[in-house]
């Protein structure tokens, strides 16, 4: 197995942004692929490092932007700033997002009715909206996310089958949160699951969270397990 890498650029309205694409170079054939969305603070190593994980399971990981090329933040301030005026037009967010979706598909590794997508926090939220718009995949599944508010139109059902893993002490998804995105989920029909971690925080698959005021906090068990039960997600969609 040689797992390679590299960055491909995309655009939508003359604006440019970079994925992160890795795969198995030793495979042959078109094979699933699996998008990748990021965190609030842009894509970054974290969201690099799952697309190469996806790669090293068979698929191609693809870990989209929808920030633009070289754009980043470093600090909480920053990384509202760029996270807060996609969260208030999501029908621009899905069209970023649709951007890079159309990107993975057009790789000739890429088996183009075999996509699925995965998202982290801001990212989660990402995934999750793709499903809730039925994107052109089989399934969304989404870690320490932004759930319980839509924000975005539509009763139809929902298609792509969706999972999602939660920290039972996460701030940002609390017990109503939960309860408002397992009603939604419901009431479109989809085909959901929701995975809820006791004693853990937000953003626990990340090794580098720890901030109490925020409530931000790796956790090795909850990121093992979640991890362990995506595959499976992934190995269901596809077989």
């Amino acid at each position: 197995m040689t797992i390679e890498t590299r960055t491909i650029d995309y655009t939508l309205d003359d604006n440019v942004y970079e994925a992160l694409i890795a795969k198995d170079k030793d495979l042959t054939g078109p094979r699933p692929g699996v998008m990748v969305c990021h965190a609030w603070g842009g894509r970054k190593s974290h969201e690099e490092m799952a697309a190469k994980r996806l790669a090293d399971l068979g698929y191609v990981g693809f870990a989209a932007d929808v920030y633009g090329k070289g754009v980043r933040g470093d600090t909480i301030e920053e990384n509202q700033a760029l996270m807060t005026p996609l969260m208030e037009d999501r029908e621009g967010l899905q069209a970023r997002l649709r951007a890079g979706l159309s990107a993975l598909a057009a790789d000739p590794a890429v088996d183009e009715k075999k996509l699925a997508v995965v998202g982290y926090c801001f990212g989660g939220l990402c995934s999750l909206d793709m499903a809730r718009t039925n994107a052109p995949v089989l399934g969304c599944a989404a870690f320490h996310a932004v759930i319980g508010q839509p924000g975005v139109p539509g009763g139809e059902p929902i298609k792509p089958k969706v999972i999602a893993y939660q920290g039972y002490e996460d701030p940002m998804a609390d017990k109503e949160a939960q309860r408002g995105f397992a009603d939604e989920m419901t009431e479109r029909q989809a085909d959901w699951q929701l995975h809820l971690f006791g004693g853990v925080k937000h953003a626990f698959t990340n090794p580098d969270a720890d901030n109490d005021e925020l409530g931000l906090k790796y956790n090795a068990l909850a990121d093992a397990r979640s991890w362990s039960s995506f595959t499976r997600f992934l190995d269901n969609l596809f077989a």
